[in-house]
């Protein structure tokens, strides 16, 4: 190796080792956008036939019929997929490297869609895409360079864990007061927050028992810490699921995706810097550019959102 391509590697915080866990990660984003449109599909011809909208909140009834649906099954297995795609990757990289790729999902998504649609993406919306890709590939090129796992203290877990707490209730209680007057971003944002907190828990479980099989799972007096992040997780993604279901009763799937690979990486990789210290030493300018390449991330996205012809009709 050069001198030079030496000096470079020796920058990047990244490990080949690591570096694993991006291509993973894209795979994973496939399958979310495609597992997407088939549950929107599914989640569609349930409101059809049950001649009832899902808007306010599915019913039980309506969440039954969802199991019947092979449309909706299909996109739950390849959603199933995703997530331990996801999963894997976090078990090779950093949180604030792999969680912001999940934004490639809303692209694969729009040009799916508007394929099954017959409805032909416009220069607005392949500039927005063009946004969204450019910033996610700035951001996480940065993260490359500036980005390294930490072990999680007892401290940091239990501030995660609280901040979830009041976040579940919150949703849970907004909810259950304001079903009949909630607009269907409530359910994306919700959604998005709160798989914002799968991922981070997802990541300090399998940061927890990398360690343990490090140690011939010697368990501390602590690890019902461990326990409690495994149930709080269940908790959020339950919750989770049940908002991005009903948002597909009230939108396309570019726009609750788009909710999504914007609110999930922004709220876990916030968690990760602020909380996790995941970029903990990282220069000064660094930060600058996480906000520079997640604002045009954001604009895209949302351009995209608003843009997208099928939204518009």
């Amino acid at each position: 190796m050069t001198p030079d391509l030496t000096d470079l590697a020796d920058q990047i915080s990244l490990s080949p080792y690591q570096a694993i866990g991006i291509p993973i990660a894209l795979v994973g984003a496939v399958f979310l956008a495609l597992g997407a449109q088939f549950q929107h599909r599914g989640v569609g011809k349930v409101d059809a036939a049950s001649a009832a909208t899902g808007e306010r909140g599915l019913s039980p009834r309506q969440l039954i019929l969802l199991l019947r649906r092979p449309s909706w099954v299909l996109g739950t297995v390849m959603l199933g997929l995703a997530v331990v795609l996801q999963l894997t990757s976090l078990y090779f990289a950093p949180l604030i490297v792999v969680q912001p790729l999940g934004a490639v999902a809303l692209v694969i998504t729009a040009i799916v869609n508007a394929r099954v649609s017959h409805v032909k993406l416009d220069a607005i919306s392949i500039r927005a895409i063009t946004l969204c890709v450019g910033g996610v590939a700035l951001f996480v090129t940065v993260a490359a360079f500036n980005a390294k796992s930490k072990p999680v203290t007892e401290r940091e877990l239990v501030i995660v864990l609280v901040i979830l707490a009041v976040v579940l209730v919150a949703f849970a209680l907004l909810f259950a007061l304001l079903r009949n007057r909630i607009t269907p971003i409530f359910y994306i944002v919700g959604a998005g927050v709160l798989f914002g907190f799968v991922a981070t828990l997802a990541k300090v479980v399998i940061d927890r028992l990398k360690t343990l099989a490090l140690t011939d799972f010697d368990l501390t007096p602590t690890e019902w810490l461990t326990g409690l992040c495994i149930a709080a997780l269940i908790a959020a993604s339950a919750l989770g699921s049940y908002f991005v279901q009903t948002a597909y009763s009230s939108g396309p799937p570019d726009l609750v995706v788009a909710g999504l690979t914007v609110i999930d990486p922004v709220v876990a990789v916030s968690i990760g810097v602020v909380v996790l210290g995941e970029a903990a030493g990282a220069p000064a300018w660094s930060f600058f550019a996480f906000l520079i390449a997640g604002a045009v991330a954001i604009y895209g996205v949302f351009q995209l959102a608003k843009h997208h012809p099928q939204t518009n009709r």
